[in-house]
C-alpha cells in the first residue's frame, strides 16, 4: 500500500479551537501579570479595564472547546485524549521515545496529561476566578480559599505554557501540523506510528482526503 507523503492531523475546526483557547489563555497570563506584579501595576493607567479583560477572557475559555464539541474530530481527539493505554504508560517510562517501537496512536502520553492538566485548570481558574470576583456573595473562607488556589494554579498553568511552548518550538513538524493541519508521514511513523497506520488505510480508502503533492 503506498504511503501518501503527508496526513491530516488536525481539521480546521480543531486548530481554531487550539488557537482561540491559546490567544483567550496568553490574555489571562499577560493581564494577572500586570494585576499582580507591582513593577507591571504601575504602568497600567486604568487597572480596573485591565480586571475586566481579565475576568472576561477566563470566562470565555471553556467557550471554544464547548464550540468545538459540535465538530465530530474534535469530540474523536477529546475521546483520545482521556484514555491512557498500556503504551502510553511505556512511552512515559522509556528513555528512548521516538524510535518508532511503541505503538504509540494520535497523541502521546505528555500531550495526554497537558491537555488534561489544562482542561482541569481552566475550569478551577474559572470557578475560583469567579469566587474573587464576586466576592461579596461568598463566606471568607471560601474567599480566603479560592484566592490560594487560584494563585498557585496560575503559576503551575505558566509553568506548563512554558514547557508547552518549548516543545512546540524544538519540533517543527508538531508546529506545521497545528498551523496548517498536515504532517509528515515520516515523522509521523517515527512519533505517532499506531495512527499512522490507521490514518494510511483510511486515507486509502478515500483519496478525496489525502493533500495534493506539488510537482516539477
Amino acid at each position: 500500500m503506498r504511503r501518501p507523503a503527508e496526513l491530516l492531523r488536525f481539521t480546521r475546526g480543531e486548530r481554531w479551537v487550539h488557537r482561540t483557547t491559546a490567544i483567550l489563555m496568553g490574555i489571562c497570563l499577560v493581564t494577572a501579570a500586570f494585576l499582580y506584579i507591582d513593577l507591571l501595576s504601575q504602568l497600567v493607567g486604568r487597572r480596573a479595564i485591565v480586571e475586566w479583560i481579565h475576568v472576561i477572557a477566563g470566562i470565555c475559555l471553556p467557550v471554544p472547546a464547548l464550540i468545538g464539541i459540535a465538530s465530530k474530530a474534535f469530540r474523536a481527539d477529546a475521546q483520545i485524549l482521556n484514555r491512557f493505554t498500556r503504551a502510553d504508560w511505556k512511552w512515559l517510562r522509556a528513555r528512548y521515545r521516538k524510535d518508532g517501537t511503541l505503538p504509540i496512536g494520535k497523541f502521546n502520553a505528555g500531550q495526554k496529561l497537558n491537555a488534561n492538566f489544562q482542561i482541569g485548570a481552566i475550569l478551577i481558574m474559572l470557578g475560583t476566578g469567579l469566587v474573587m470576583r464576586f466576592a461579596n456573595h461568598w463566606p471568607i473562607s471560601y474567599r480566603t480559599g479560592a484566592t490560594f488556589v487560584h494563585d498557585w494554579m496560575a503559576y503551575a498553568i505558566l509553568a506548563v505554557v512554558v514547557g508547552h511552548m518549548w516543545m512546540a518550538t524544538h519540533d517543527p513538524h508538531a508546529l506545521r501540523g497545528m498551523r496548517t493541519g498536515y504532517v509528515p508521514t515520516s515523522w509521523a511513523e517515527r512519533e505517532h506510528n499506531a495512527w499512522v497506520a490507521r490514518e494510511v488505510a483510511r486515507t486509502a480508502s478515500n483519496p478525496a482526503e489525502q493533500r495534493p503533492t506539488k510537482t516539477g
